[in-house]
């Protein structure tokens, strides 16, 4: 197996790039424009990428990466995060000086018009089911804030904007189609009734990986903003959004302790390899992560360094994964896993053939 100190993080390319043509491919059918989320990945040469597939701009999660990726070169950008009074003058830096263009997001009044004379391009935050952030569609306050974003006091109100994270609870590409229908049919309907209204929306912004890979029509959107179909990762596979061959990242790890006589062994990644998100509860199995071509084995626990990988039985165990053996662990949230590590080791091929052929940078700046 590679010739890397562990734990590392591996980024498998064939992999990946056949994600990126395949989820370029789904937006041009259905119609739409691709903003990927750049927080899976948070790497440039990632986002150079998805920007060759045709993506038309990126989106980011923090202002450290609005600012990695406009100043290598990225002109356009949405900072898809409820944007406060504080953090105006940080995005406005940023913009005048690398000459991108900024979009942010905001569902407040007040900070709507703290936005006034910014010159940045905004987005209103819309729920659409999954109650985390985002005005109301159909309340008088989602109106009032759009008003005042419409109204165009020295910034430019690009449109409204949505994230159906509840499709990443759904069990099926049918359910989370079902999710994609409910969000396209809520924004559109309320872009329409903004229209009447006088509100100008230039844009409707929609998005999650398991939404855009199952949903049937986008009439009436113009972007979509999926970011971990770049990877996938165990959850994904479990939901029945992608199939295992389709995870493109994984953790390369070490025996470092396998007793006589136990089912159970010990690897080099823990929770600040693998984070310690459990994974989708309401789909079974449970466990902190998978062992890659090793479905008997389960990631039991993780305590911060140490990564506990267990079987059925002893007997399973017997003379495998002895100390100094090496294994690849999927994990269960591959954003939160990426943004423990420094570098990728980006690998070419399959199997055998399996090379590392160069190292990214993993932008993880806060």
């Amino acid at each position: 197996m590679y010739d890397l100190e562990t734990p590392a993080l591996l980024l498998h390319l064939d992999v990946v790039e056949r994600n990126l043509a395949h989820m370029a491919d789904r937006a041009r059918k259905l119609g739409v424009h691709l903003r990927p989320h750049a927080k899976t990945h948070k790497c440039v040469e990632l986002g150079r990428l998805q920007l060759k597939h045709g993506a038309r701009g990126l989106t980011v999660a923090t202002l450290v990466e609005a600012e990695v990726f406009a100043r290598a070169g990225v002109d356009d950008l949405t900072w898809a995060f409820p944007i406060d009074p504080s953090h105006i003058p940080h995005a406005r830096r940023i913009a005048q000086e690398t000459g991108a263009t900024l979009r942010v997001v905001v569902d407040d009044l007040g900070t709507a018009r703290a936005l006034a004379g910014s010159g940045l391009h905004v987005w209103l935050k819309v729920d659409c089911g999954y109650h985390r952030a985002g005005v109301d569609p159909t309340s008088p306050y989602a109106v009032e804030v759009a008003r005042e974003l419409g109204a165009e006091r020295q910034l430019v109100f690009d449109g409204i904007l949505s994230h159906s994270g509840h499709a990443y609870r759904t069990t099926s590409e049918a359910e989370a189609a079902r999710v994609a229908e409910e969000e396209r049919s809520i924004m559109v309907g309320f872009a329409g009734r903004l229209r009447e209204q006088g509100v100008p929306v230039r844009e409707v912004s929609v998005g999650s990986t398991p939404a855009m890979a199952a949903v049937l029509d986008l009439a009436g959107v113009t972007e979509a903003r999926p970011g971990n179909y770049v990877f996938y990762d165990r959850t994904m596979v479990l939901i029945g959004c992608c199939e295992p061959a389709d995870v493109g990242v994984t953790v390369l790890a070490t025996v470092v302790s396998h007793q006589p006589g136990a089912s159970h062994f010990i690897v080099d990644a823990g929770a600040l390899e693998l984070s310690k998100d459990p994974g989708p509860a309401h789909v079974g199995p449970q466990a902190m992560g998978a062992v890659r071509g090793a479905p008997e084995l389960t990631v039991a626990t993780l305590s911060q360094e140490h990564g506990l990988i267990r079987a059925a039985s002893a007997a399973e165990l017997e003379g495998r994964y002895k100390v100094g053996s090496r294994l690849e662990l999927v994990p269960n949230h591959s954003c939160l896993a990426v943004a423990q590590f420094d570098v990728y080791h980006v690998v070419r091929g399959t199997g055998d053939e399996a090379r590392v052929v160069d190292r990214w940078k993993v932008e993880r700046g806060r």
